[in-house]
């Protein structure tokens, strides 16, 4: 099975205000993760800042993470020379899968970004996943792109985000029956999680599995025992963390769930800043009815 499916869980990457990683911080997070049974990590996700480490402080990050589940490794970044020692760093680090969205500050064309995903593709072995993020990088991926892209070596998947149109159930459909379907089809976006999984996707790219990964793997579990009513019951008692997520970020609900369930103090790279203390108290009260499960 693809490294790409079940549960990926995104952590945040720990360091302090000048961008210096907390290796042993990571270790931790990472092994609490690995304990609970994740099928993968997603280190260096957009949960995990990677667009605000440097590339020692990446490499430094993904050598201190726990190698014994899985490890998806981001590597988006604006220059493709760039992506691509990022890539050969994860891979002489130990990583066992990459994940690349198309950074940029020039917009990017499809033929761009096409290009930028074959040259990366190109000087590695490990499976790529394609990261599909337009509310973060601004860039949507066009069908045909897509198409294209399935067809390169090392492309493995894709990570979806909620669809713009009709539900995911369409959506999966449509592109399992088309070229896009020889990748594992995962999707981000936590709060359509329930509606993802019972329609079948591969994998759930997950910030909520960085922090509670026992709940998140509960939920893929029971989808795919295709027990709706145990999903759809998780997804009620989770509705207070994703109404956050979307109010506020799910990178900033995240830091203040891991701080208030005392797994790191660390805080969001400025010029992110942390919730308030009475937002502090609303995720707090999200988290004890997740924990209350």
């Amino acid at each position: 099975m693809s490294i790409f499916h079940g549960l990926s869980a995104f952590p945040i990457t720990p360091a302090n205000e000048h961008g210096v990683v907390d290796t042993e911080g990571v270790m931790r997070l990472t092994a609490h993760l690995s304990v609970k049974g994740v099928d993968s990590i997603g280190l260096l996700g957009s949960t995990g800042t990677y667009a605000y480490l440097s590339r020692t402080e990446r490499c430094r990050a993904i050598r201190a993470a726990v190698k014994t589940t899985p490890l998806i490794v981001g590597i988006g970044t604006l220059r493709t020379d760039d992506a691509q020692n990022l890539a050969r760093d994860a891979a002489a680090e130990g990583a066992d899968g990459l994940l690349m969205a198309p950074v940029s500050y020039t917009p990017l064309t499809q033929e761009e970004a096409y290009q930028h995903y074959k040259a990366v593709a190109e000087v590695t072995s490990l499976p790529l996943c394609i990261y599909n993020n337009p509310s973060t990088t601004h860039f949507s991926f066009s069908r045909d792109l897509l198409e294209q892209l399935a067809d390169l070596p090392n492309i493995a998947a894709v990570k979806m985000p909620a669809p713009t149109e009709g539900t995911v159930a369409q959506e999966l459909a449509a592109l399992r029956s088309s070229p896009v379907g020889k990748l594992a089809i995962g999707y981000s976006g936590d709060w359509i999680a329930a509606e993802a999984l019972l329609a079948g996707s591969d994998g759930w790219f997950s910030v909520l599995g960085g922090f509670l990964p026992k709940l998140a793997k509960a939920m893929v579990t029971a989808a795919h025992e295709s027990d709706a009513r145990a999903v759809n019951q998780y997804q009620q008692v989770l509705e207070p963390m994703w109404a956050l997520f979307r109010e506020f970020g799910s990178l900033r609900v995240a830091y203040a769930a891991i701080n208030l369930l005392e797994l790191s103090s660390a805080q969001p790279p400025r010029p992110i800043l942390p919730l308030t203390s009475q937002d502090r108290r609303r995720v707090e009260e999200a988290l004890k009815a997740c924990t209350a499960l």
